[in-house]
């Protein structure tokens, strides 16, 4: 049950509906009933392997907090992380793991048959085995009391505005508001809507445009000329970003709906000014699980410069792997990675040297150059994220370097050549001035939901903010139906990790 389809447009308005309707008592067992039947729908046997997790991080979670022995603490601990990582490895890495296994044994010439087994991915795996692991370890660092009621705790892992593709919450910003009485306000109302309408005009019109360009020239990358590979790499990072970002936005405006505020997993990271700075902003909850629970533990920027590198590099890797089964991934996150340690060790003496110069860098002209090369180098990093191999990569960047013969494909024929008419790259270019305008016009949208205007818009009245909600969710209705009327509905990329 994709966010962007039929069935979910029913299912959220029913939720809701009984939601406020059941005595405060019953609330939970119908998000219970709702969240599974919203997982079950993806396919029925994912629920057990859901199950296993939770029951094993509840009564781990209860042992711990009833066991007076340290060692014992741990131990629950260490069989909660194998159980818990061993499931996640086996349904998600064990091909990938084969697969390398078989290619290093034919590099040293022996004959080796591929070994591939037949294993769905379960749907946001990922996702809910972190929020999960966050649980136990949080129990276990005596920073949250183990919940002993097995169906709030239950709801905390399948809580389905949030339970594919996240954001994966701590359980004391979660649970506390799963066990609140929440009183029904227009308010919250008004800010889910909010959520919902960005969400949905994210993923459904800019995504969605995007995708068709960059899937036609990732189709066949060695036909692509080098201004085409760019190109399709920038409206990527808009693609990916636009897609998590309006996922997210209808994740946190579902549960607005019922009065739960979930953690914003993005803040305007295409503003950023350093590879630092976007991570900060981009996928904040995936960023601070690592940060919390393994860079700071293999010792952060505790242990000198040289630890705080290897650090840094050891998590961007996991990082990338966690995305993905594939090699590209890993090749993701390590030059990411690597950008950021070559941040960390050209900070110091660059700012001298700009002191030296009389350089304001924190003037316009060298804001916008950095936000400039920020966005370059991270357009740079999408190759490999995008790329279904590593052949791909050096395809991709082979012809980017080499491939400068513009006279056709992107410019002349027809932009059905490109995978595009006319009108589609039309409305695309409008789609992304309407991102553009939105994202200078207005500050990201707020834990409240709320979209306030900045500048000389802030003079806006309300009457006309409301008339520009009501218009823009005409746009959204009439875009999506183009939409659908020329494709299917796509599904969230998020959805696959």
């Amino acid at each position: 049950m994709n966010f962007n389809s039929l069935e979910f447009l029913i299912f959220l308005p029913a939720v809701v509906a009984l939601y406020w309707i059941l005595p405060f008592r019953f609330r939970w067992a119908l998000l219970l009933a709702a969240s599974l039947f919203f997982y079950m729908s993806w396919n029925v046997w994912l629920i057990v392997l859901i199950g296993i997790t939770t029951i094993t991080a509840y009564v781990a979670a209860i042992c711990i907090s009833r066991a007076h022995s340290a060692g014992v603490k741990r131990a629950c601990l260490i069989i909660t992380l194998v159980i818990c990582l061993g499931i996640l490895i086996f349904f998600k890495y064990i091909n990938f793991i084969l697969e390398s296994v078989v290619g290093v044994i034919r590099l040293f010439n022996a004959a080796q048959d591929d070994i591939v087994l037949n294993i769905i991915l379960p749907v946001g795996i990922s996702f809910y085995t972190f929020q999960t692991l966050s649980y136990v370890i949080d129990v276990y660092r005596g920073d949250y009391p183990a919940e002993k009621h097995f169906g709030y705790f239950a709801l905390y892992v399948t809580y389905f505005p949030q339970l594919v593709a996240g954001p994966i919450e701590k359980p004391g910003t979660l649970l506390p508001q799963l066990r609140a009485r929440h009183e029904l306000n227009g308010d919250d109302m008004m800010a889910g809507g909010k959520w919902l309408l960005s969400g949905f005009f994210r993923k459904c019109v800019i995504a969605d445009f995007c995708g068709i360009f960059v899937d036609k020239v990732y189709a066949d990358l060695a036909s692509a000329n080098a201004l085409a590979i760019f190109a399709a790499s920038a409206l990527f990072l808009i693609q990916i970003y636009n897609d998590f970002a309006g996922y997210s936005e209808i994740a946190l405006g579902s549960a607005r709906l019922m009065g739960v505020k979930l953690s914003k997993n993005f803040d305007k990271p295409l503003s950023s000014t350093s590879f630092t700075e976007f991570f900060r902003r981009w996928h904040i909850t995936l960023n601070q699980w690592f940060a919390q629970y393994v860079y700071i533990p293999l010792g952060g920027n505790r242990r000198g410069t040289a630890r705080k590198l290897l650090n840094t590099m050891m998590v961007f890797a996991l990082c990338g792997l966690w995305h993905g089964a594939n090699w590209t991934f890993v090749i993701w996150g390590l030059v990411a990675g690597m950008f950021i340690c070559i941040e960390t060790l050209l900070k110091k003496p660059c700012k001298k040297a700009c002191g030296r110069l009389g350089i304001d860098t924190g003037g316009a002209g060298i804001t916008l150059l950095r936000r400039a090369v920020v966005f370059v180098l991270f357009v740079a990093c999408c190759i490999p994220f995008r790329a279904q191999n590593i052949g791909e990569i050096g395809v991709a960047f082979s012809r980017l370097f080499t491939a400068w013969n513009f006279g056709s494909g992107l410019f002349t024929g027809a932009f059905e050549s490109l995978g595009m008419s006319a009108m589609q790259l039309l409305l695309l270019l409008c789609c992304l001035v309407a991102m553009g305008l939105i994202y200078h016009m207005t500050e990201d949208v707020q834990s409240d939901g709320a979209l306030p205007l900045t500048g000389a818009y802030a003079r806006v009245n309300y009457n006309i903010n409301m008339s520009l909600y009501i218009y823009g969710i005409m746009a959204v209705a009439l875009c999506w139906l183009a939409l659908l009327a020329n494709s299917d509905v796509s599904g969230f990329a998020y959805f696959q990790f």
